[in-house]
């Protein structure tokens, strides 16, 4: 199925217009939907800017939504020979704000996002008006489940990811409490459908840094000591207590960072919390942005 096939077959799911930010020979793509205060939201590993596409669609009716996907992801390029690592990803986002003109955004971020995006948002403060925080880290730690530990140290890590799909398709099942439709599976899978294209996906598992000699190791150590510079902004956490990746430790020590951010746990939702709870999500999000 190609790109248009896509969008025929999913414009109920994911009825976007598709830009592209050329870098370095390489297209970056984003979702660019309705007008006003603009919302940036950053997607993790496996997913793609389709995991916010109901956020789109409803907070476009009054803000200005922007959604890439992080290179090697979604209808973004994906490069074989590419330094797919923290930095890479933190300056393609800050080249896109730049090209865009972004200001006084609300940053939604999810997974992999939370690293992305704090590391965007910790050097250039004065950009965010308000933080959402779904389900992630921006922050070192040694606590990786078991399940990503095993594909992340195996010999054969790569092969298993990229030509055995262990990673994106098990996500299709594993992320959520409640059972994904077939369609929606298919939505997530769709720019992952072949081994080259799940380049990117194995490299974000090969890129969680683990010691003081991974390549991301001194950008996330960085990022984890300019948190504190970010508690005057107003920030809403909304977490899904079923999952396997960040756990409640994760939780805890976001509020151990921002005593003062609004919180809602979902003892029922898993890592996609916005597929297990998308009206409360809504309602909440809706309520803190307005």
């Amino acid at each position: 199925m190609d790109k248009i096939t896509f969008k025929n077959k999913f414009q109920d799911e994911y009825p976007f217009k598709s830009h592209f930010l050329n870098l370095n020979g390489h297209n970056y793509h984003y979702v660019d939907e309705g007008r006003g205060e603009v919302v940036l939201m950053l997607h993790g590993n496996p997913t793609w800017s389709f995991y916010y596409r109901n956020l789109i669609k409803d907070l476009s009716q009054t803000h200005r939504v922007i959604v890439p996907d992080h290179m090697g992801c979604g209808f973004s390029d994906k490069p074989e020979d590419y330094p797919y690592h923290l930095e890479s990803h933190i300056q393609n986002l800050v080249k896109l704000i730049h090209f865009l003109d972004l200001k006084k955004m609300i940053v939604v971020v999810h997974d992999w996002g939370g690293a992305i995006g704090f590391g965007m948002m910790t050097r250039y403060p004065q950009l965010i008006d308000k933080i959402i925080i779904l389900n992630t880290a921006a922050f070192l730690s040694q606590n990786i489940p078991k399940r990503i530990a095993v594909l992340k140290g195996h010999p054969w890590s790569k092969f298993l990811i990229q030509n055995l799909n262990l990673f994106a398709w098990p996500a299709t099942f594993m992320t959520t409490k409640k059972t994904l439709s077939s369609k929606i599976k298919e939505g997530y899978l769709f720019p992952y459908s072949s081994v080259k294209e799940r380049v990117a996906i194995h490299a974000f598992v090969d890129d969680i840094p683990l010691s003081k000699n991974h390549p991301s190791f001194q950008t996330l150590y960085e990022i984890q000591e300019k948190l504190k510079s970010l508690r005057g902004l107003p920030k809403l956490i909304l977490w899904g207590g079923r999952d396997f990746c960040f756990d409640k430790t994760f939780f805890e020590t976001w509020l151990q960072y921002y005593p003062d951010a609004e919180a809602r746990w979902y003892a029922d939702a898993g890592h996609y919390i916005i597929e297990d709870k998308q009206t409360e999500c809504l309602a909440e999000i809706r309520e803190f942005i307005k």
